[in-house]
């Protein structure tokens, strides 16, 4: 059997406080009351700007021992370079202090924008860049450039680990055998995605793992999700688990859904 993680998508919300955060409890305190409730998060803010070392020491050790995070990949390397001539921009994004989690390091998130549609040639190129071992990502990471200053760099790992990745698709052109195929050869998850129907949901396991996203059930980010809903993903994720790990993240964060969601798939799970 494999292991089920479940969490939400970032977790400093301001709309947040006074609901899942109780009255009172001091924004530095969130993930840590957080990761109390959770037993995976995935850190958002790495996809808006890079991140120093310093702040990944820091979540760390706000968390249990048994904790992991999910990591989503930068917006420079999927939105603005879309996904060419990314070799420097990634060894920026690992030197940035992702390896600084140790033990607790999960899943690189990848996600790419509606408009970068299915391209085999393109995506091969760029599923052979990426490193799957923290090894592999320590070489990669000590060709940074300027834009990750030496003083805050951190190129070395604690240990050699094994490295995963996930892909999030939002052009409907990826609905074809030929992408599923090309992500299972690279062992890339293909992300199962629930956006109220606004992108592709698409549920082939293509690794050893499955990434699933909830970003609304009727409401993109905005709608939660009712008993049945919740249900159905519970056993969704039981039948995964018979081979793989799972990994899944609430995301419908605007109006506050996302914690309780979380934590009510947990309960169906435990």
């Amino acid at each position: 059997m494999g292991t089920v993680r479940v969490g939400i998508s970032g977790w400093r919300y301001p709309g947040w406080r006074g609901d899942f955060y109780p009255p009172g409890l001091a924004q530095r305190h969130e993930l840590a009351y957080a990761s109390e409730h959770l037993t995976s998060i995935e850190i958002n803010g790495s996809f808006y700007s890079l991140q120093r070392p310093s702040s990944y020491a820091a979540w760390r050790q706000q968390t249990p021992d048994s904790f992991v995070f999910a990591v989503k990949g930068g917006r420079f390397v999927t939105h603005f370079k879309k996904l060419r001539d990314v070799g420097v921009p990634l060894a920026n994004f690992f030197a940035s202090g992702v390896l600084g989690l140790g033990p607790k390091l999960g899943p690189i998130l990848w996600q790419l924008p509606e408009v970068l549609t299915f391209d085999a040639e393109l995506l091969t190129a760029f599923f052979a860049l990426l490193p799957r071992s923290t090894a592999e990502a320590s070489t990669m990471a000590r060709r940074h450039d300027g834009k990750v200053p030496e003083d805050r760099a951190l190129t070395r790992a604690e240990d050699d680990r094994p490295m995963r990745h996930a892909l999030e698709v939002r052009s409907r052109t990826f609905v074809t055998p030929e992408a599923v195929a090309l992500l299972r050869e690279h062992d890339v998850a293909l992300v199962v995605a629930d956006t109220a129907g606004r992108w592709p949901l698409l549920d082939d396991t293509t690794s050893d793992f499955v990434y699933v996203r909830l970003h609304g059930d009727r409401e993109l980010y905005a709608s939660g999700y009712g008993a049945a809903a919740l249900d159905e993903w519970a056993r969704k994720c039981r039948a995964w688990a018979v081979e793989r790990d799972v990994f899944v993240y609430f995301d419908n964060d605007a109006k506050g859904y996302a914690p309780h969601d979380a934590m009510a798939l947990l309960g169906r799970l435990s």
